[in-house]
């Protein structure tokens, strides 16, 4: 078997991953990036938020995605039945990014990946994670490549970016049960054949079919769109016992916005099913490792928060260990931990009170509060670590009391 030797190891080639090698690589660390699949390939999380551009352009992976002309998004509609919320993120409380993109996920990676083999990166596809040995910090990852040989890697860290594939939580058993309530979705991709001109062909929509319930609709710069439904699990394996296709034609039966687009138009690939994806761990870091992404915590998608928690904590542990391999001092728990748990804290308030219906009823009251929605907006966009805005500080309860006052105000 042989044997290589790296500063940092980072498991998984995804965005998350891809930011932390760039990152590692600008500052003169010597990096290795194991892949376990061949790119490009289907993955969701396909709509972004402004704050992950911030991470693009920080590690000078920006030029190489905007080249693609993937499509911009400016802001996200929320549709009820006839009412309809549009937030403009060009109109948000806190400085930052004012658009971001949609995107094909398989081509968005690809990218990504072979941008930072550009760069110099060594980056391995096909290459699977056997096992992990830790001698304090310095650890030993048995992979194996897709001719099946083995081969060992020395790294003093390693940073776990593999997503869904959640290597370390796996072999550390790291795993614990998320605290948002189980949901599930189902999506495809569909030639938008009947896709109208302008804004209204472009403009990223949820079209909320129930309080708990909604449609995703995410349509990209190449004619294609992003079709998804996510509901409580209980919800999704009742739309049918036939098969995931027929599950999403009943699903788009609900919508009466969407009907006549998608009601009929051909699916691109079998639609896929995400059973129960809200993910947690026991710890985001150990003595060499650190979890960043959904390796770490997912969500849920109603606010595309996904991708930006992962460049978010991949960057920011790339930052770290950078500082330790210097021999500077690193408090983890509170650098790392506490940081990304503050950010994720906001986001599952949100979460939950969107499935509350407490957050619905402030997107949708009439008339619109300006200097709210500014402030909400900003969360959306990920801005949520900016404590001068009251709707981060306060999330805890601040959209709960206002509904409340709202609902009152209603009864009245």
């Amino acid at each position: 078997m042989t044997t290589e030797s790296v500063d940092v190891l980072v498991i998984g080639a995804g965005p998350s991953g891809c930011v932390s090698a760039s990152y590692l690589f600008n500052n003169g660390v010597s990096v290795k990036v194991v892949e376990k699949t061949k790119f490009p390939r289907l993955v969701v999380g396909e709509s972004l938020i402004p704050r992950v551009m911030d991470h693009f352009a920080e590690v000078g992976l920006f030029p190489a995605l905007d080249a693609m002309n993937f499509e911009k998004k400016l802001g996200a509609r929320f549709i009820r039945g006839e009412e309809i919320c549009v937030f403009d993120f060009s109109e948000k409380y806190t400085e930052g990014w004012d658009w971001t993109w949609q995107v094909p996920r398989a081509d968005f990676d690809n990218t990504l990946a072979q941008e930072v083999i550009k760069k110099g990166v060594d980056l391995e596809f096909e290459s699977e994670v056997i096992s992990v040995t830790f001698e304090g910090k310095n650890s030993t990852t048995v992979i194996k490549d897709k001719e099946g040989n083995l081969k060992e890697i020395k790294a003093k860290f390693i940073i776990d970016s593999s997503g869904y594939g959640r290597v370390l939580p796996r072999l550390l058993d790291l795993d614990t049960p998320s605290k948002l309530d189980p949901h599930s979705s189902i999506f495809t991709h569909v030639k938008d054949v009947n896709r109208p001109e302008g804004e209204e062909g472009t403009l990223i929509s949820f079209d909320i079919l129930e309080t708990e319930v909604w449609l995703w609709v995410i349509p990209f710069s190449n004619g294609n769109t992003s079709l998804g439904v996510v509901g409580p699990t209980t919800f999704i394996n009742s739309l049918s016992d036939k098969s995931n296709a027929d599950a999403l034609r009943n699903a788009i039966q609900l919508s009466d916005y969407y009907i006549k687009r998608f009601g009929d138009v051909d699916f691109l690939f079998e639609p896929v099913k995400l059973e129960n994806y809200s993910r947690s761990v026991k710890k985001m870091y150990g003595d060499g490792f650190a979890l960043t992404g959904n390796s770490s915590e997912f969500l849920d998608p109603v606010f595309s928060s996904g991708v930006a928690f992962a460049t978010e904590s991949g960057i920011l542990a790339a930052k770290l260990i950078h500082k330790e391999l210097k021999g500077e001092n690193v408090d983890w728990e509170t650098e790392f931990t506490g940081y990304m748990k503050s950010g994720i804290g906001v986001f599952t308030t949100y979460v939950k009170e969107w499935y509350t219906g407490n957050l619905q009823t402030l997107f949708f009251h009439q008339p619109e509060n300006p200097d709210v929605k500014r402030k909400i907006c900003a969360v959306l966009a990920g801005y949520v670590w900016d404590e001068t805005n009251p709707f981060v500080k306060k999330h805890d309860n601040v959209i709960k009391n206002m509904a409340h006052m709202i609902n009152m105000e209603k009864e009245a």
